[in-house]
């Protein structure tokens, strides 16, 4: 099982706040180089906080009795594939693509896009113990009940470590990149 240890806990260092401060998230939307990529780009994070809140919501149901065990696996199904599926593919393209043209466009912010990758490496760790244990629900619930819900209390630690990951990753990851976008006129 995945060692919470390794959770980043600390916000991104005051160095990495100096375009924040001069572009701060309530003005993000109003500024003329706040472009629709980054909008959805934004609209994904709040994809991942959902998804990954249901997924965690959806293995308390099951644990509590509260929703028939083959609805569950459905939902599971669903919205654990996207939420999986979805999170590698997009932080994939971040550390390859996104994160690449933030450092051209502005190096100052180097190190803070270094822990960003850092976490998608931690994120990666936890994704795996997330499909392991979803894969094994949905392998057991119509077969062991015990067994069944032994993984759904795996899933269910798994997405609660996934949502406060996120919840920490991606407002600094916002924080700093859409600073930087704005400030250069990126992606758009």
């Amino acid at each position: 099982m995945f060692d919470q240890g390794l959770l980043r806990q600390e916000p991104l260092p005051d160095e990495m706040r100096i375009l924040l401060d001069k572009y701060p998230r309530e003005a993000w939307a109003a500024h003329p180089n706040f472009k629709q990529a980054t909008q959805n780009w934004l609209g994904a994070h709040r994809m991942f906080r959902s998804l990954s809140k249901t997924v965690r919501r959806d293995a308390e149901k099951y644990l509590d009795k509260r929703i028939d065990p083959q609805d569950y696996a459905e939902r599971l199904l669903h919205r654990g594939n996207a939420l999986i599926g979805n999170l590698h593919g997009h932080h994939g393209w971040e550390d390859y693509a996104y994160f690449p043209e933030l450092s051209a466009a502005d190096p100052r912010f180097d190190a803070g896009l270094k822990i960003l990758e850092n976490d998608h490496k931690v994120l990666d760790e936890v994704l795996h113990d997330l499909t392991d244990a979803a894969i094994r629900t949905l392998d057991f619930i119509q077969s062991d009940d015990q067994a069944a819900h032994e993984e759904v209390a795996r899933v269910y630690e798994s997405a609660q470590i996934v949502e406060k990951l996120l919840a920490r990753h991606l407002v600094d990851e916002e924080e700093l990149a859409v600073p930087i976008i704005i400030h250069h006129k990126l992606r758009g």
